[in-house]
């Protein structure tokens, strides 16, 4: 679709310059942005791509190896570094990642990225090592009923059982990634404390998890939920460990990303075309789409060594496969030949 656009506003006479224009933010700042008024925000914002498998995860439409492969492929290409690309769960709970060996020796070689993956136990956590992941993830709740139905223990159980996979992931010098869900609200329960969140961010980072994302399950959270949070955990996690991983059921992901780069933080999981979604959390749409991350930051002045254009490109390939339109805004937005354009 857009490589069709931009060979439309070829033919219409608009010049290659123009045409890079059209794909690029038309709200960048001035030289007189001062960024003063919107606190201290990070220069440089690394974001954890994680529509392969996050994204992709509870797709009823088995995608075949080579899409998600070729989809891994063009997020690299279009700068992303970090791209979350399976997971080591079984194939009965999650079928649509029963292939990630193959997924995993596929993209083994890729250099210049990392590939963390999920591992759910040291089972997990020992397969996706034969299989050659270099850097894994596990993943707790702050809600005791979401762990329950999400994972099938307690919170507590949990932790003990993450305890092994870091151990076992400390002798190979293999890095952990930590999740933490319903950092502010659960399905069933309703608010989270933000001492649970800041009590299982505190365990996660004794064990030794490098860093850890704090998500909005269901999309609940707003900037006066994100805060107070968020202030807890710092107080025991260092913010540079941390990370922010929003759904925007309510369409709030943006306004709580910006929020908590305000307040140090400088890690943002997102997700190709707003690909995902929580199956335990009724009405909880998908991650927040990476193309309006890297476009708000782009305003912002903030780097991420990401092309929108490639990022693009990415989003509209694993769209056209699954048969659906883009989630992201941005995307929709500059897929369309503005109306000046068509008059040159």
């Amino acid at each position: 679709m857009i490589l069709a656009k931009l060979g439309k506003l070829a033919s219409l006479g608009v010049s290659r310059h123009m045409r890079n224009m059209y794909l690029e933010p038309f709200y960048l700042p001035s030289r007189h942005f001062n960024k003063r008024a919107l606190g201290n925000i990070p220069e440089f914002v690394r974001i954890v791509e994680v529509g392969p498998r996050d994204g992709l995860q509870n797709e009823k439409q088995i995608v075949p190896s080579h899409v998600k492969v070729k989809l891994i492929q063009m997020l690299i290409s279009s700068g992303l570094s970090v791209v979350e690309a399976t997971s080591f769960v079984s194939p009965k709970w999650v079928p649509q990642l029963a292939d990630a060996k193959d997924v995993m020796e596929a993209i083994r070689n890729i250099g210049g990225a990392r590939f963390p993956v999920l591992t759910p136990n040291l089972k997990g956590f020992e397969a996706a090592v034969a299989a050659g992941a270099k850097e894994v993830a596990i993943f707790a709740s702050a809600s005791e009923s979401f762990s329950k139905s999400n994972i099938n223990c307690s919170i507590e159980d949990s932790l003990r059982r993450y305890r092994d996979v870091a151990s076992a992931a400390r002798e190979l010098s293999i890095p952990v990634r930590g999740y933490i869900s319903c950092v502010v609200g659960c399905p069933t329960e309703g608010a989270v404390p933000p001492s649970q969140v800041a009590y299982v961010a505190k365990e996660l980072y004794d064990m030794g998890c490098f860093d850890i994302s704090l998500g909005d399950t269901i999309g609940v959270g707003t900037p006066g939920t994100i805060v107070p949070m968020l202030e807890e955990v710092i107080d025991v996690v260092p913010v540079q460990n941390l990370a922010v991983h929003f759904h925007d059921t309510y369409g709030q992901a943006l306004s709580n990303i910006l929020v908590s780069l305000q307040m140090g933080i400088s890690t943002v999981d997102s997700s190709v075309s707003g690909l995902g979604g929580c199956p335990y959390a009724k009405g909880a749409s998908g991650n927040v789409a990476t193309e309006d991350v890297v476009y708000m930051l782009n305003g912002l002045g903030v780097k991420t060594n990401v092309d929108l254009k490639m990022l693009m490109m990415a989003g509209d390939f694993i769209c056209k496969h699954l048969g659906r339109s883009s989630g992201s805004k941005t995307a929709v937005a500059l897929s369309k030949v503005p109306a000046h354009a068509s008059k040159l």
